[in-house]
């Protein structure tokens, strides 16, 4: 007998043509290739580390929200394990950045409203609505992370070992569970919620590399 589908198998079918497109995206083939300019990967370096900051929040909103002690155990290792934090710190000194001019940048309209995508989610949903809005970043790197290959390039190879270790198995096991907690007991509706804000994000993520290949700035 086939083992039963998982609800986030069902989100991950239905996302599958905005993540293929990701993981064809020209920025992502560029740094493959070693022929993005490094400054496109600066650009995204900051970024990302203003989104990581914002998925932190959402995830702390997400702790206060556990409805008992074993949501607050699982929220609260994802909050107090930030492993793109040391990432990016290694990343900043290969790529010659200063973490604390990163920090004053602005974050481009496309990272903001990724970041009040997440924040909105995560003051006004519930659990199963946060893990489901945050769920895709980890899932669509982790993936990512078995398709890249070697570069010669030592920015992008320090970048891409990250992923291609695996480091975020833990993370994406642990968020799936969430929702597919989430999803057992649910109505139809609330279901439709959680697929609705799986594939907002999933959209984003896909905003993400296509604003960080064209160094998106404010229009005015």
């Amino acid at each position: 007998m086939a083992p039963p589908t998982r609800f986030t198998d069902h989100l991950r079918r239905e996302a599958a043509p905005i993540w293929d497109a990701i993981f064809r995206h020209p920025f992502l083939r560029a740094v493959q290739e070693g022929t993005l300019p490094e400054e496109r990967f600066r650009y995204y370096l900051a970024q990302d580390y203003h989104y990581i900051g914002a998925f932190g929040k959402a995830v702390a909103v997400a702790l206060a929200k556990a409805p008992d002690a074993r949501h607050f155990d699982e929220l609260a290792r994802r909050l107090t394990t930030p492993i793109e934090r040391p990432l990016h710190r290694r990343l900043f000194a290969l790529a010659g950045m200063d973490e604390e001019e990163v920090r004053r940048a602005r974050p481009s309209p496309t990272c903001l409203a990724y970041m009040d995508h997440l924040l909105a989610t995560a003051l006004t949903g519930d659990v199963g609505l946060i893990s489901a809005a945050l769920l895709p970043c980890p899932w669509t790197y982790h993936e990512l992370g078995s398709r890249l290959q070697e570069t010669r390039n030592p920015l992008y190879a320090e970048w891409a070992s990250f992923y291609r270790e695996g480091f975020l198995a833990e993370s994406v096991t642990a968020w799936r569970a969430l929702v597919d907690r989430a999803a057992e007991p649910s109505s139809a509706a609330y279901r439709g919620l959680l697929e609705e804000a799986f594939l907002t994000s999933s959209r984003y993520e896909w905003m993400f590399w296509e604003m960080a290949y064209r160094t998106e700035k404010w229009p005015v």
